[in-house]
């Protein structure tokens, strides 16, 4: 386990991208908990988000339940800032920007709609260029929502898909997701210190 962050109320680990969150990734986190601790019986540990599978970075767990419903309360009130990197296809010609769109939730996938759509919502991002290369373009992404697939289905939306997102239209669907979730900066639900944590 690449573990970023510890303490007697929460984790941080970094996913390897292949994997689901659940029940795999959060099964090998509480067998790190109970072996590190030597915890008997079933370690309480719960995630506060999820990475899709073929999303690789930061899972943050709750290790009690205090820690739980604060950190809940918090993601719902957009009070966790995340931080992304992508290896996006083409040049993007802005060097930053903000997106938004309306996306609707169909099955595994994300739709882009618009704002009449009854089931869509409005999903925002921005970005930043970190690198240019000769055929793609590194991003660092801050997300201002939390739609399904948000940053893998904006990104195509403005024809730069993730590399490697084949579901999203990229042409280069024999490599892995080029998308990695970076960096969370919140204020500790039980010590109230801000925490900035990198998987970078």
């Amino acid at each position: 386990m690449d573990i970023l962050f510890v303490d007697n109320h929460l984790l941080a680990a970094r996913k390897p991208a292949g994997i689901a969150t659940q029940p795999t990734f959060e099964e090998m986190a509480k067998q790190w908990v109970e072996k590190t601790y030597k915890k008997p019986g079933r370690a309480f540990l719960e995630p506060i988000h999820r990475l899709d599978k073929p999303v690789s970075g930061i899972v943050l767990f709750a290790r009690t339940s205090k820690a739980l419903s604060r950190l809940h309360a918090m993601m719902r009130e957009r009070k966790i800032a995340k931080t992304y990197r992508a290896e996006v296809e083409g040049m993007v010609a802005k060097f930053q920007d903000t997106l938004e769109h309306y996306l609707v939730h169909d099955e595994f996938h994300a739709r882009v709609s618009n704002a009449a759509d009854p089931e869509a919502k409005k999903a925002i991002l921005s970005y930043q260029v970190v690198e240019r290369t000769k055929h793609t373009t590194i991003l660092e992404i801050t997300l201002h929502t939390g739609r399904y697939h948000q940053i893998r289905a904006q990104l195509s939306a403005i024809g730069h898909p993730i590399l490697g997102d084949d579901k999203y239209g990229s042409r280069r669907g024999d490599s892995s997701l080029a998308l990695e979730h970076t960096k969370m900066e919140f204020i500790h639900p039980v010590t109230l210190k801000i925490l900035e944590i990198h998987s970078l």
